[in-house]
């Protein structure tokens, strides 16, 4: 598939071997870890709220302190559900690329990449069906176009790494939130620590991939996969903005108000701060000008 993983440089090898013993010596049973308490409170911040899509926003002016932390609850839900429909995705995509060619080296790394990514989706799936009684369904435009299928490896894990660091953002900020309950902080605590390597590889990986790319293909084909990958950015920050979220959380007209949100004069800010590495390195390898 691609031919600089057949033979990669001393860097990425001794990046794997490090990421591999990291996963071997943080290793644990999440079936036994979480304590799953009856019920969570409705009282409370489910999510913190400078992370919820109405903060600093004219929509939340207009609502009360119990409205803010159902809308939280839901809001939960959605990003946990959004992880959910993540994960799936990319342990499909991963798994179809391990032990092939071009994917002999990182496949042992893939292999505790899979294990670790399918106890992420059960703790999510778990917290979802426990405290919301659901698993929102995927958001339209997942399955966006590519462009040719020569670069279709390197988008798919350029995909998974926003992905990954978008939720990562979530999960480091409210893993150390004390306005949040126990099992909220914990879930976060335990995906940001096992994230943390996985963005390490996906770095390394894409950085890898996208210099093959860059190698093989004209200047306008490069400028399809920066627009490709500039529309992607917004369509995962924009699935935050779920309007069933705000159905649930008892606010007139969702569609409307999901409308009202995303031409917020916070909102570019709001996905300025949730992309601020990911463009960064995006722009730092070249992929996005």
């Amino acid at each position: 598939m691609v031919s600089n993983l057949i033979n990669p440089d001393k860097r990425f090898l001794e990046i794997l071997d490090r990421l591999r013993d990291k996963s071997i010596d943080d290793y644990y049973n999440p079936y036994r870890l979480f304590k799953w308490p009856e019920i969570l409170p409705d009282d409370m911040w489910w999510m913190s709220p400078e992370l919820t899509t109405t903060y600093g926003t004219s929509v939340a002016e207009r609502l009360t302190e119990q409205q803010l932390h159902a809308l939280s609850k839901f809001e939960s839900i959605n990003f946990y559900s959004l992880n959910v429909h993540g994960i799936r995705e990319l342990l499909i995509e991963v798994t179809r690329r391990i032990h092939t060619k071009g994917f002999e080296t990182p496949s042992e790394f893939f292999h505790h990449f899979i294990g670790e990514e399918n106890e992420h989706m059960w703790f999510f799936a778990e917290f979802c069906l426990r405290y919301g009684k659901k698993i929102y369904r995927q958001p339209s435009g997942a399955g966006m176009e590519m462009p040719k299928p020569e670069v279709e490896t390197l988008l798919v894990f350029v995909r998974i790494l926003i992905f990954e660091e978008l939720v990562d953002h979530f999960n480091s900020r409210m893993a150390t939130d004390d306005r949040l309950h126990d099992t909220v902080r914990a879930i976060n605590r335990i995906h940001h620590q096992d994230e943390s390597r996985h963005i390490a590889f996906g770095r390394e990986l894409v950085t890898v991939l996208f210099a093959d790319v860059r190698r093989t293909s004209t200047e306008q084909e490069l400028a399809g996969l920066a627009d490709y990958l500039r529309r992607y950015l917004t369509y995962s920050f924009e699935s935050l903005f779920n309007p069933h979220v705000y159905r649930d959380a008892g606010l007139a007209d969702p569609l409307a108000v999901r409308e009202e949100l995303l031409v917020s004069p916070t909102r570019a800010e709001f996905e300025r701060s949730v992309f601020r590495k990911t463009s960064k390195f995006l722009e730092k390898i070249g992929i996005i000008p």
